[in-house]
């Protein structure tokens, strides 16, 4: 009985805050638009349990200093923005994401796609061993959560409804990335990823 009550409350919140962004970005959002459950899917923030290296293993204060209060609500309190009214989901410029919490290289316009959903969407990442993934099954749901495998920073979910030739799509919190444009790579030592920068 929780866990139904639990999933038809997500499904209201995301409901209620999909047609809160489509009302207020009528020009911007795609024609295309995902059922309540499907959006759920994306809206609803995680409570998988993630690990850092010890490198960058941090205390609440530690990172409450180093990030905006929106980075630290969803990188380490594993919250979801609204959808459409995010930093990057309509960003078409070419260059790198890496981690908010961290800099690790992440994700690359090349492999990023319109998704439909209102949130940044890739098909694959650029270094595998730097996203992590973890069974989330709070809210009476199933999902395979997504995470920094080097500070453990909550990035988003991940699903197998993607374009080829992975399909899988990486839906990805804006909070939780910093974009680096393909200009800028070779300043930030992130060379090595231009050829993802297309």
């Amino acid at each position: 009985m929780k866990h139904q009550l639990a999933t038809l409350a997500a499904l209201a919140l995301a409901t209620t805050t999909f047609l809160m962004a489509s009302k207020d970005d009528k020009t911007n959002a795609p024609s295309t638009q995902q059922t309540p459950e499907e959006l759920a899917a994306c809206a609803v923030p995680s409570e998988a349990q993630t690990t850092a290296l010890e490198a960058f293993k941090k205390t609440d204060s530690e990172w409450k200093k180093l990030l905006d209060h929106n980075q630290y609500r969803v990188l380490r309190e594993q919250g979801t923005e609204p959808p459409f009214r995010n930093q990057y989901w309509n960003n078409k410029d070419k260059g790198v994401y890496l981690c908010a919490g961290c800099q690790a290289p992440l994700f690359a316009s090349a492999q990023k796609f319109d998704s439909g959903t209102g949130w940044p969407s890739f098909w694959d990442s650029i270094e595998v061993k730097n996203v992590g993934e973890t069974v989330d099954t709070s809210h009476g749901m199933t999902r395979t959560e997504v995470h920094c495998n080097r500070c453990g920073g909550h990035l988003g979910h991940v699903f197998p409804d993607g374009p080829r030739p992975t399909r899988l799509r990486y839906c990805i919190n804006s909070a939780s990335l910093e974009f680096v444009a393909k200009a800028d790579l070779e300043d930030r030592q992130l060379a090595a990823y231009a050829k993802h920068a297309k």
